[in-house]
């Protein structure tokens, strides 16, 4: 653990799942290099657990499990500094799904009312952006930081902020901070004795039904017949008992499990960093994973697969322009596909250790001048674009799934810290526990099966 000194940047990160979780403290120490990080997990279903964390490998001095309405009463005690206990942040990271950023950035508003100086408040977005664009984006709407991971959406963002009349000031140009890593080298000497080794990028919720990711599964073992001389490796990102940012409803290991007869013998299932997977990977095969990004930046051929169409549901559209574009059939008879120079640059992707350290330098002299202000006149209450003026409709239900009503106020119902005063260390942890796997259950099988008889 780094040394908390005073001289130090304080920086919050509050994220909700295992990746955000990963983006969020990563990007902290990025854009605010040696600072000393303070991770808060927002309890909710895909709070992740002990060996996500631990898989995902970023650090942070405390780490704290925290429902919402705790959360923004810890931050207004911490901005007011009459508790030397609780010594305010300077920065803060919302490394959160839109609504709970919208949630948090209105509840922070109003527990900073009247602070003399309040955390300069970052956000953005874990991966590639293909769907919900100007929902997602308008709810992180009134961040100071609103963090763009490529030259593309830079300027998505600033179209949707200015074409709505919000102003896109907030607009930052960033790099994904896990990019980097150790370029591939495709001679056989550096192999070694390892053999080619292809590795499928598996996600969550794409695609969603049984028989498509059956089919998938299917095509990985039967590269592996076809290739003997190859690994192929199923890359799976959490256990059937595990919630990531996106519901996993039938894992690819459950399937791979009933098939487990018809395993080549050249054909495993793998977990752990994908940085560390990747460090042995020869060709990356995915639907349309942000591993995608990871690969292409250390040079390693990625195919991003159509067999199951180039569809907007599947994310695959995304990567049109790309040339990384493939089907399994071209891939079985050798395809190496040839990714676009400009698609590439268009996407902050440079190939270089030095060049993704570089993609920091915008941020990191952004938040520099706001950190600036703030020693000096502090910085001016948060604003964001919704309020209950542009979207009555639509912003009060969002809050009150969050616990607050429209003015961000906790609702009368919610519980606090001081509600359940009666709850105290182990016990605590253990009904939390019990209550998300009670949800993860309903979440992964109960539900599933409620909509397979609504179909009947």
């Amino acid at each position: 653990m780094p040394d908390s000194s005073p001289t130090k940047t304080r920086v919050a990160v509050l994220a909700d799942s295992d990746t955000r979780w990963k983006w969020g403290a990563l990007t902290a120490l990025r854009i605010a290099p040696e600072s000393a990080v303070h991770g808060y997990l927002l309890w909710g279903r895909a709070t992740p657990t002990a060996r996500q964390l631990a898989e995902v490998g970023a650090e942070a001095e405390d780490l704290t499990e925290i429902n919402a309405v705790d959360f923004l009463a810890e931050q207004g005690r911490r901005a007011s500094g009459e508790n030397a206990e609780l010594p305010p942040f300077d920065v803060l990271v919302l490394s959160c799904v839109g609504g709970t950023t919208q949630a948090m950035l209105h509840g922070l508003a109003r527990v900073w009312e009247g602070a003399e100086r309040r955390p300069v408040v970052v956000t953005g977005y874990v991966g590639v952006v293909y769907e919900k664009l100007s929902d997602g984006l308008l709810l992180r709407h009134g961040a100071d930081l609103v963090l763009a991971n490529s030259p593309y959406d830079v300027r998505r963002f600033r179209e949707i902020y200015d074409g709505v009349g919000a102003g896109s000031g907030s607009v930052t140009p960033c790099a994904l901070p896990f990019l980097g890593g150790t370029a591939h080298d495709p001679g056989p000497a550096a192999r070694g004795e390892r053999p080619t080794r292809v590795v499928f990028a598996v996600q969550p919720s794409v695609p969603e039904g049984r028989a498509e990711r059956a089919y998938l599964l299917g095509r990985a073992m039967a590269h592996a017949r076809r290739h003997p001389d190859r690994e192929v490796v199923l890359k799976l990102r959490s256990k059937p008992s595990e919630h990531t940012t996106h519901i996993e409803e039938l894992p690819y290991q459950r399937l791979a499990e009933r098939a487990k007869e018809e395993w080549p013998g050249n054909f495993s299932l793998a977990y752990g960093n994908m940085g560390e997977v990747l460090d042995t990977t020869d060709l990356l095969v995915t639907v349309s994973s942000t591993a995608a990004l990871e690969s292409l930046e250390r040079s390693i051929p990625t195919a991003v697969l159509t067999d199951l169409g180039v569809r907007e549901p599947l994310g695959n559209h995304y990567f049109i322009g790309s040339g990384c574009l493939a089907s399994w059939d071209e891939i079985d008879d050798g395809l190496i596909p040839t990714p676009d120079p400009g698609w590439l640059a268009d996407q902050g992707i440079t190939r270089g250790a030095s060049s993704v350290e570089s993609g920091f330098t915008a941020a990191r002299g952004r938040l520099a001048a706001l950190l600036d202000e703030r020693a000096r006149a502090g910085l001016p209450p948060l604003a964001p674009y919704y309020t209950t003026r542009t979207a009555p409709g639509y912003l009060p239900r969002l809050l009150a799934r969050h616990g607050l009503d429209p003015k961000g106020e906790p609702l009368a119902d919610q519980p606090t810290n001081a509600s359940d005063a009666g709850l105290r260390g182990a016990s605590k942890k253990l009904l939390r526990r019990t209550a998300r796997g009670a949800y993860r259950a309903g979440a992964q099988r109960v539900a599933p099966l409620i909509r397979r008889w609504g179909q009947l």
